[in-house]
């Protein structure tokens, strides 16, 4: 990492069967983002990609089949004046996901759908979305 951030989070590429990824909004907050959040102390990104998606999507996540898509530097969604780096990761789709703990709610946007939006986080518009198109 050549800059630091004021956040580091690990994130996952979720898509459906119709290529839709599967984006969640937090409570209190306004912009959608990939579900993941927040690297605790001595967690690998990949690891804390899966204690998320489990908390707040109740996804059992494969570590097999957790793909390393690549790491980014932006801006905070929901927080001015910061900075996040996120860890991305893609898994296969899998059944069941629902709203949980701090997510309010939950959205399946195809990548072509997501350049006509103006309530996404730049992690994901800026960084993410150029990455699934390419």
């Amino acid at each position: 990492m050549t800059k630091s951030a004021d956040f580091v989070v690990s994130a996952v590429v979720i898509r459906d069967r119709d290529g839709r990824v599967l984006l969640v909004r937090k409570a209190g907050t306004t912009r959608y983002m990939l579900p993941g959040g927040k690297i605790e102390i001595g967690e690998t990104p990949a690891l804390a990609a899966i204690r998320e998606l489990h908390e707040e999507v109740g996804a059992v996540l494969d570590a097999e089949q957790l793909h390393f898509l690549g790491d980014w530097i932006t801006a905070a969604a929901n927080e001015p004046d910061h900075s996040v780096h996120g860890y991305i990761f893609e898994h296969p789709w899998i059944d069941g996901l629902a709203v949980r703990a701090e997510i309010e709610d939950l959205l399946w946007l195809h990548p072509d759908e997501m350049t006509q939006r103006n309530d996404l986080a730049p992690l994901l518009t800026e960084r993410v979305l150029p990455s699934l198109q390419s």
